[in-house]
């Protein structure tokens, strides 16, 4: 792996790559890539399930130079999608997650005191943003809806494909380099949270909105996919009862969100989530204790009955009430 890579300014996507052979998609199209891989490079994972509109929209990103928005629930993969698009195509990928913690100095870039020849000076450190402007990257904004607006009025500089950015700071005007791609993720559509599932989330100016080329909507796996990628997480096809165990375990997931997205919980069972309950589960060989460590234990007290409810109507098994009813006792 070659850290020079992400540094050099003449470093360009230098093959292509077929969509459909690649990524397992209906629509052919022929991607550019790199066929050298820098340390900046996500590792592919072989399990990966590929949705086919939100890998088209992503293509369409790298091949095209367009910005893309993707939403979807907590847990759909969004994040993780757009990685693993750039890991097949070893096209670097750095991530900015817009907490409240992320201010106009970390993208942007300030003065730091350093000391050189013994002497304290003042310099200026380019910040998050113009480092990847200037370098053949993919550049992810996660959680682009709870971004503060001095931020987002920072990003909306950047969101035309073939716009400059002008660094106020330090005087410079900085062209992208032609490998340079902005991809944002985000649970709501820049229309706040009117479910309050989101807390923290915040309107997105239309007009910044207005400039992504492509926004795509990513739904959670069908129940036959995402079965397919547990079981070959966690290898235990050749085991029928634990086969069994999650496909419930699935069916539960799938409760679960509904009652997410319909407010009546705010901890959903991702896929991600599955896969460690399920190894908990073929290590502890026990399907309450594993369900315990893996997911109700995340959950606030007082969902945890709607959460046994959920369990008893799938697996036809109660819940010890000493699990569930831990807020009465207090």
């Amino acid at each position: 792996m070659d850290n020079s890579l992400t540094e050099s300014l003449s470093y360009n996507p230098d093959i292509k790559v077929s969509s459909k052979q690649v990524f397992g998609i209906k629509s052919d199209l022929r991607v550019p890539a790199f066929s050298k891989k820098s340390s900046l490079v996500p590792k592919i994972d072989k399990d990966y399930f590929f949705d086919n509109d939100t890998t088209i929209s992503i293509l369409t990103g790298f091949s095209q130079n367009k910005r893309v928005l993707i939403q979807g629930y907590h847990g759909t993969g969004k994040t993780t999608h757009i990685e693993q698009i750039a890991a097949r195509l070893n096209w670097p990928c750095i991530r900015i997650n817009l907490d409240s913690h992320i201010t106009r100095g970390d993208l942007v870039g300030k003065d730091i005191i350093t000391i050189k020849k013994n002497k304290q000076i003042t310099e200026y450190k380019d910040g998050m943003l113009p480092w990847a402007i200037k370098r053949p990257t993919a550049l992810v904004f996660d959680e682009y809806d709870a971004g503060k607006p001095e931020v987002m009025f920072v990003i909306q500089r950047i969101l035309e494909s073939d716009g400059k950015f002008t660094l106020l700071d330090n005087n410079e005007i900085i062209t992208p380099h032609p490998a340079f791609r902005l991809f944002a993720t985000s649970n709501t559509i820049g229309q706040s949270d009117n479910l309050g599932i989101y807390h923290g989330t915040n309107q997105i100016n239309q007009g910044q909105m207005d400039r992504w080329n492509i926004v795509s909507v990513l739904n959670y796996l069908s129940p036959e996919t995402e079965a397919k990628i547990v079981i070959n997480k966690t290898k235990i096809s050749q085991n029928k009862i634990a086969v069994e165990k999650i496909k419930l375990m699935i069916a539960l997931a799938g409760l679960v969100r509904k009652g997410f997205v319909q407010g009546d919980l705010t901890t959903v069972l991702s896929p991600r989530t599955i896969i460690n309950w399920a190894e908990n589960y073929k290590l502890f060989n026990d399907l309450i204790f594993s369900f315990k460590v893996s997911f109700l234990n995340k959950c606030d007290e007082t969902e945890k009955p709607i959460v046994a409810e959920y369990f008893q109507r799938v697996f036809n098994i109660d819940l010890p009430e000493s699990e569930i009813n831990n807020l009465k006792k207090k």
